[in-house]
């Protein structure tokens, strides 16, 4: 884990979803490797970490179809996310120690948001179940608003607007390469959450600080001693 950084603190927050706020990184992508094995390409849900942490969903079925020379069809989406979903209501639980962090935020008069790469239906159910979606109904950012997804830096550029804070004064806490790429691009300090990824990946971006316990980043935003 990186130190907190001297002089510096956020004027805004922006978490990653997946990952940062919930645990469902490992979820979603045994679920998409169950739907990719069942139309030729074998993968486990481990695997499927590896190579899609982080993306939008629908890209990822581009990609796939492109690269077996197939037609997943306009119903893969919403089929993967409703088995995504009947998994998230019986297994989800939120990153340990985010609630803390969201605490000591208030506590601190910090705005945070989320900015995710994920639609925002999906967001409806993986922070509801968690019991989040109601502290951040009206701070939730979808890259389907915005041209591009992470690793382009559109959807943290334009959260940061809605705040009317400049990128140099935001966070971003993201536990993907593909969001901190993202993070970098859009020119804000970027705090690292290697629960899935690793520490090292992270940093190997750009990641300006690396952590592996929630319950540190207080202390890296300079929010507590």
């Amino acid at each position: 884990m990186t130190t907190a950084l001297k002089n510096w603190s956020p004027a805004l927050v922006i978490f990653d979803c997946d990952g940062v706020l919930v645990d469902s990184e490992p979820i979603a992508n045994r679920i998409i490797a169950e739907a990719l094995t069942k139309v030729g390409l074998e993968l486990t849900g481990e695997q499927a970490l590896g190579y899609f942490l982080g993306g939008k969903l629908s890209r990822i079925k581009l990609k796939v179809e492109a690269d077996l020379g197939i037609d997943l069809g306009d119903d893969w989406l919403d089929g993967v996310y409703q088995r995504e979903f009947t998994a998230f209501r019986a297994e989800l639980k939120l990153i340990p120690g985010i609630e803390g962090v969201l605490d000591d935020l208030d506590r601190a008069g910090v705005p945070y948001c989320v900015g995710s790469n994920g639609p925002l239906y999906k967001m409806r159910v993986s922070l509801g179940v968690t019991g989040l979606y109601e502290r951040l109904e009206s701070r939730i950012f979808s890259a389907d608003m915005v041209p591009e997804p992470k690793p382009a830096p559109d959807l943290f550029l334009h959260a940061a607007a809605a705040f009317d804070i400049p990128p140099e004064d935001v966070a971003v806490v993201e536990d993907s390469p593909t969001g901190v790429r993202a993070g970098v691009a859009a020119g804000m300090r970027v705090f690292g959450y290697g629960h899935d990824s690793g520490e090292a990946s992270l940093a190997e971006v750009g990641a300006t600080v690396t952590f592996s316990d929630m319950s540190a980043l207080p202390r890296l935003l300079g929010l507590v001693q």
